[in-house]
Parts: C-alpha cells; structure tokens; sequence
C-alpha cells in the first residue's frame, strides 16, 4: 500500500463520481485531502435537489439518528463514508485517511491540487447546484 498525500480540489467536481473515486483510492492506502467542499456540484434541477436532501432532514428524531450534518465538509465526507465499507477495520482506516475542508486552509494554499478529470461539472449536460447551496438550504450558517 502506499501512502502518499494527495490534495484534491473539489471546485467544479461532481459529488458523487468524485465521492467513489476518492474512496477507492482511499482503500488503496492514500492520505487525501480535499479542499473547496462547498464547492462540489450536485447534477439536477435545483428546486428537486434541494427538495430532496431536505427531506433528509425530517427523517429520524434528536437522540435516535440518524445524524443529518448541514456542513458541506461534513456531506461530503458522509458521503464517501457511505462508499465505504466502514463496519470493517480495513474501512475505518481508509475513512481515518481522509481529511476534508471548507475553502483552502493555509497550510495547503501552496500545494499542487489535483482534479479529477472524470468527474468535472463540464461532464454534464444539464443542470446542477453547488454543496454550499444545499447546505445553506438545509440551516449552514457560514
């Protein structure tokens, strides 16, 4: 295994695409980070996007679960956590490689980002709407 850092930028990136890339290479045994969180496209309409991870919300009850986080870091790392098979040990330390911003901290600011090319927005056809939209849409306050 190897274990190499790789800095992506999610600015532009399909969420679910890059999502299973990201978790493939995370069982490989690569340290990813992932930077520009809120900047990651959902592919539909808005109004249907947004009406669905809302829905999302009124599911379970406080102290039952299941946990709806409204961060756009937190959503994306939820969702390649749902990629992973984290009831595993060899999942957890997959999911433990994993580190996941909001906009670009200081200590990566001068580091090469990498983009994955599968995944980018230019990919779609359609219509999408960015992570940060649907987080401030279901209670982020930035």
């Amino acid at each position: 295994m190897s274990e190499s850092r790789r800095v992506i930028d999610a600015e532009g990136l399909i969420l679910g695409r890059m999502a299973s890339i990201v978790a493939k290479r995370l069982l490989q045994g690569e340290r990813i980070e992932i930077v520009n969180a809120e900047r990651a496209v959902i592919s539909g309409k808005r109004l249907m996007v947004i009406e669905n991870w809302k829905s999302r919300l009124r599911l379970g009850g406080a102290g039952k679960g299941p946990i709806h986080y409204r961060k756009p870091n937190m959503i994306l790392r939820r969702v390649i956590r749902g990629m992973l098979p984290y009831r595993s040990a060899h999942g957890r330390e997959a999911f433990k490689r994993l580190r996941v911003h909001l906009g670009v901290p200081r200590e990566l600011e001068n580091v090469e980002r990498e983009i994955i090319p599968e995944a980018h927005v230019s990919r779609l056809r359609g219509r999408y709407v960015t992570l940060g939209e649907v987080a401030e849409q279901m209670g982020w306050r930035r």
